[in-house]
Formats: C-alpha cells, sequence, structure tokens
C-alpha cells in the first residue's frame, strides 16, 4: 500500500501540540545538511520545478553577497558537487540540496526583510508574493505573528552571532504526500491512506561576510496511518492534536481534515489493538 516505506526522520508530534513558538536549538555544525534524508526522493523534482516554473520558486538577490556566501557555506558542508548549470549562486547552493533556502537583510538596525530565495517545497504560499516583507508581513497571518511572535524573531536575528547554527521544527498533516503545495489540497476524493505527516526542518545562522541570515527550510512528508500504528507514536500524536490550541488549529486548516485524521486514529488503535491480543503481550 506504501511503496519504499521509511523510519521518518523527524516527529516533532513526540514533544507536544504544534505551535509557532520559536524555541530555536543548537545543532552541531556537522549536522546543518547532512545526512540529507530527503535528497534521494525530492532532488529531481526540485531541479525541474528550479528550470521550468524559476519564476514562482526563485526571486530576489540571487546575485548578492549573502547568496555568494550561502553557496560557499553549502559546498563546504556538502562537498562541491555539480550544480546543475543554474544561473545564480542561490540557485546553485539550493541545487546541491533538498532545502529551500532563504536570506533576510537588514538594511537598518533590526529591520530583517526575506531579500532572496530558492522556495520549491512552500507550506501553501509562494515566494513572489513575500519577497521583500519584513518580519511583521512574513508572520502577521500567524496566530501571534505580529507585533509578537515577529518582534522575538526580530531579537533573535539581531542577537545572532557568525557559528552557531539553530534548528525548529513544524508540522502539520495534508492530504498526499506532496512537497510543492502552494495552495492547500482539497479533501473530496481522499481517504485516510491518502494522509501525511508534514514535517518543517528549519535552521538558522548568520552569515559572517554579508550579516545576512540564512533561513533553511527541509520538507519531509510520510504516510501518517504507519506511524499511527506504532502505539507509542499513535498515542502521543493524538495528545498533540487534540491539545493544539484553536488558533493554531484553524491556521493550518485542521477542521477540514479533522474527520479523516480522527478516523485514521480509529483505525491505527484498532490495528494495534489487535496486533496487541495476537501477541498476547
Amino acid at each position: 500500500m506504501w511503496p519504499d516505506l521509511r523510519s521518518p526522520p523527524h516527529l516533532p508530534f513526540l514533544a507536544g501540540p504544534a505551535s509557532f513558538a520559536p524555541e530555536l536549538k543548537p545543532i552541531d555544525r556537522s549536522d546543518w545538511l547532512l545526512p540529507d534524508t530527503e535528497a534521494q526522493a525530492w532532488m529531481s523534482e526540485k531541479r525541474l520545478l528550479m528550470k521550468l516554473h524559476r519564476s514562482l520558486v526563485s526571486g530576489g538577490d540571487l546575485n548578492g553577497a549573502g547568496a555568494e556566501e550561502t553557496l560557499a557555506c553549502i559546498r563546504q558542508a556538502c562537498g562541491s558537487g555539480a550544480v546543475q548549470g543554474l544561473p545564480t549562486a542561490l540557485e546553485q547552493a539550493a541545487s546541491l540540496v533538498s532545502d529551500d533556502l532563504c536570506l533576510l537583510e537588514a538594511a537598518r538596525p533590526h529591520d530583517w526583510r526575506l531579500t532572496a530565495g530558492s522556495l520549491c517545497a512552500p507550506t501553501y504560499w509562494t515566494l513572489p508574493e513575500r519577497i521583500g516583507l519584513d518580519l511583521g508581513g512574513l508572520h502577521g497571518p500567524v496566530p501571534g505573528g505580529d507585533p509578537g511572535l515577529a518582534s522575538r524573531i526580530g531579537r533573535i536575528f539581531s542577537g545572532l552571532r557568525p557559528g552557531p547554527i539553530l534548528q525548529r521544527f513544524n508540522w502539520t498533516v495534508q492530504l498526499g504526500c506532496e512537497r510543492f503545495t502552494p495552495e492547500r489540497p482539497g479533501l473530496d476524493g481522499h481517504a485516510v491512506e491518502d494522509l501525511c505527516l508534514r514535517v518543517e526542518r528549519q535552521t538558522i545562522r548568520k552569515l559572517p561576510r554579508s550579516g545576512a541570515i540564512l533561513f533553511t527550510i527541509r520538507i519531509c512528508t510520510d504516510p501518517l496511518l504507519p506511524i499511527l500504528e506504532n502505539r507509542v507514536y499513535g498515542e502521543a500524536f493524538e495528545d498533540a492534536w487534540v491539545s493544539t490550541s484553536g488558533p493554531v488549529r484553524r491556521y493550518k486548516g485542521w477542521q477540514e481534515i479533522e474527520p479523516l485524521v480522527a478516523q485514521a486514529c480509529r483505525q491505527a488503535s484498532r490495528s494495534t489493538g489487535k496486533a496487541h491480543r495476537q501477541t498476547g503481550a
């Protein structure tokens, strides 16, 4: 039913309900981009998107100082690699990793704005509509986003020094396991088997020469039902799902898929209960 099923690389719901709190944690430099768990499944499609739909997935100052520095950092982390004949430094950098890459710069103190990006796996938005926006504009639609969350992130960006790399996770449930989702998939015709856990692994670091913030986003998608059929994971997911606040649930559009998620949880519970009885555990 699920070909080439793998163990999902990240299960952030184990840490509790979904939220938009920064909750950034430092990671070792060697763990920044490797191992690239999504490269085999995503890189061919990503590179094709970059070439065929360039105006939709790339924008801003793609050859600026921050972009050049990003390419150097990624080559150092991942090896030189072929850059697929792409025309700019940031696009070349993005062709080497499954992650999307966004650069934020502050021409004036604390005025961080999205100045360049390569975004092939958007979670219901597109890059052209966000280029040039400040943190308030970027986070305004998010519950608690502006001025609260935007101010907190701005302080983090302004206080960050070159060297440390910070990581956080965001997660949701979507219909289908596609990564290129500029719009939310519709509900019609879908079954519980179509539900997928969508995880964003995000990192930020300050580039030493340009002073830009490099924001990376790696999207991981995995079928939800096999995850729920692990009893520990299933119970943790249900707890996190029902504990997520109303504003966050509405922002993520969970009310539309709630019946399917509830059905998936019941189906997985029956499956694990049957296995439990058969083994006599």
